[in-house]
Formats: structure tokens, sequence, C-alpha cells
């Protein structure tokens, strides 16, 4: 089983791998599978667009920009906290921590989603329109 590291999580492909050892049933059991993998491709690919409100429209690099600016953004507010919170030296109450805590999911949410933007271009489930120069 072979497993995927994101930038805050290990996903797991748990795809079958057929032990079988007659080679036509294993090419046609790869064929189904391959079949279903273009469904799911075909799929995203013409859902993903509409739900994001794209339609026949492009992603942009100002899309990705401005994920990665809010993640930045997020990322130094959790962290300029947890320096604020500490300068005294004294233990971080309850209410900082859970305070705290929602600083870094913020910050973890919005680099997933720029991680996940990217991935929809990457496998061409979004269109993506380069700067012309």
């Amino acid at each position: 089983m072979s497993s995927i590291m994101t930038s805050s999580y290990r996903a797991r492909r748990d795809h079958f791998e057929p032990s079988d050892t007659d080679p036509q049933e294993q090419r046609r059991l790869r064929g189904h599978l391959e079949q279903i993998d273009y469904t799911a491709f075909v799929s995203n690919r013409e859902v993903i667009p509409q739900v994001m409100g794209l339609g026949a429209s492009h992603t942009d690099p100002a899309a990705f920009q401005r994920l990665a600016v809010a993640a930045a953004s997020a990322r130094a507010r959790w962290i300029a906290e947890s320096l604020r919170l500490t300068e005294g030296g004294h233990a971080v109450s309850p209410s900082d921590a859970q305070r705290l805590s929602g600083l870094r999911l913020a910050y973890e949410e919005l680099s997933e989603a720029y991680e996940g933007l990217r991935r929809m271009v990457e496998r061409g489930y979004l269109p993506y329109r380069a700067p012309e120069r």
C-alpha cells in the first residue's frame, strides 16, 4: 500500500493489486480499473469548474496568488500570536491555546486549499491560463 504525504497529513492509496497469475485476467481487470479511473477523471473535469463558478473559464495566476497570500498571512498570524503568548514566560491559558489552535487550523486549511487547487490544475481538472508575455 502506498501513501502520499501532503503538507499536513498522510493520505493512503488503497488500490487493489491483483494477485491472480493469469495474465489475460490481469489485463482485463486493469482495463476495467483504467475505465473506472477515467470515469473519475471526466467527472472531476466536468464538475469542478462548474462548482467553482468557472464554467468554460480558466483559473489563472491571480487565483493562486490570492490563496498563497491568504495562507502566508494566516501562518504569520498564527506564529505571531504564539510568540506574543509566550513573551512573558507564563503558561498559555486554555482559552489562548484554543484561539491559537483556530489560527493554526485556518493556516492549514488555506495551505491545503492551495495544494488542492494546484492538484486540480496538475491533473487537468481545471484549465489554466498562463499570463501572456
